[in-house]
């Protein structure tokens, strides 16, 4: 299921990217951040269902997960209402304080490539709370450092997951 979501994150993100770059509107870039947060969203509840209440860490993985889920969801609903930003900047400095700890578990696992990846998605999420709620002129920086991570974290990832190469 990993490879799917590290798929479909990849082409969310691009999309996101060229609506920073003034390429799409953010009600063009609704639906995908719809159907990226929707299916992340039925795959995490998925591991929820399968999680074994005598063991806490199985909730982990959708734990986790979720965080994409909701910020696709949460960015899909703010661009097709026009809503203000700032809660979901919000959110994005909670989630990029997450993902520290969330890196820091991972290369403890002995998961290099994947503590890096998430290290990579913290400053990321950061990016979109500086943006976002403090309105700091990045966006063209932050449009370029999402559209490097939405290849090499996650479209490249998932697609070497999804042909049994990673």
């Amino acid at each position: 299921m990993l490879g799917i979501t590290l798929l479909y994150v990849g082409a969310v993100l691009f999309v996101n990217a060229m609506m920073l770059l003034g390429k799409v509107d953010g009600k063009s870039a609704a639906p995908m951040n719809f159907f990226t947060g929707g299916i992340t969203l039925v795959m995490n509840i998925y591991i929820i269902i399968k999680a074994s209440p005598s063991d806490p860490l199985s909730y982990y993985t959708a734990a986790t997960g979720l965080l994409f889920s909701f910020t696709y969801l949460y960015v899909g609903i703010n661009n097709a209402l026009e809503l203000s930003a700032k809660g979901l900047g919000w959110y994005c400095l909670f989630v990029a304080i997450t993902a520290i700890p969330t890196a820091v578990i991972t290369f403890h696992n002995g998961d290099f490539r994947f503590g890096a990846i998430w290290l990579m998605w913290s400053f990321l999420w950061f990016l979109y709370f500086l943006v976002l709620s403090l309105e700091k002129q990045l966006d063209k920086f932050t449009a370029y450092v999402t559209l490097v991570e939405a290849i090499i974290t996650c479209w490249i990832p998932g697609y070497l997951l999804l042909i049994g190469r990673w």
